[in-house]
């Protein structure tokens, strides 16, 4: 499976980077995400719960995130079992840049699932993970424009 994209975010390079970087924020854009825990330096213990089709599984996985160059780009790794309804692992690029108060972020993202999972198809699994995707840059959108308000609000307002 392949992914592509580009997303315009509503704040500046710095606090985007940032939340990319900050496992409460992730856990709360993540669609059934349950627990980010740093376990060491770039190094990542990740739960979720996810459906594919009729399967319904808790995820187990590690993130492992490399080539950082802040705040411009970096590489996720993923690897998560779901005990019989299988396993999925992949690779994420993700970069930054500026555009005036904004930031354009653009990925690609490819995977391979394994199991039950697997059975289902790949148009299937394609159109979850693309839904996946969407839910979380909505979430991520809401929550950085939320925080850049924040920054930006004068004291005593």
């Amino acid at each position: 499976m392949e992914l592509t994209g580009t997303q315009k975010l509503p704040a500046v390079q710095d606090a985007v980077w940032s939340a990319l970087n900050d496992p409460e924020m992730l856990k709360r854009c993540i669609p059934g995400c349950q627990r980010i825990e740093l376990i060491a330096e770039n190094e990542y213990q990740m739960d979720m719960i996810a459906s594919v089709g009729p399967i319904k599984a808790k995820f187990q996985g590690k993130l492992t995130v490399s080539d950082v160059v802040p705040p411009q780009s970096y590489s996720i790794d993923f690897e998560g079992s779901g005990g019989v309804a299988g396993f999925g692992k992949g690779h994420t690029e993700v970069t930054l840049g500026a555009e005036g108060n904004e930031t354009l972020l653009t990925y690609t993202a490819s995977a391979q699932v394994g199991g039950k999972i697997a059975q289902l198809g790949a148009r299937l699994i394609n159109g979850v993970a693309a839904k996946l995707a969407d839910a979380f840059f909505k979430k991520f959108k809401e929550e950085i424009s939320e925080t850049s308000a924040h920054e930006i609000t004068p004291e005593g307002s």
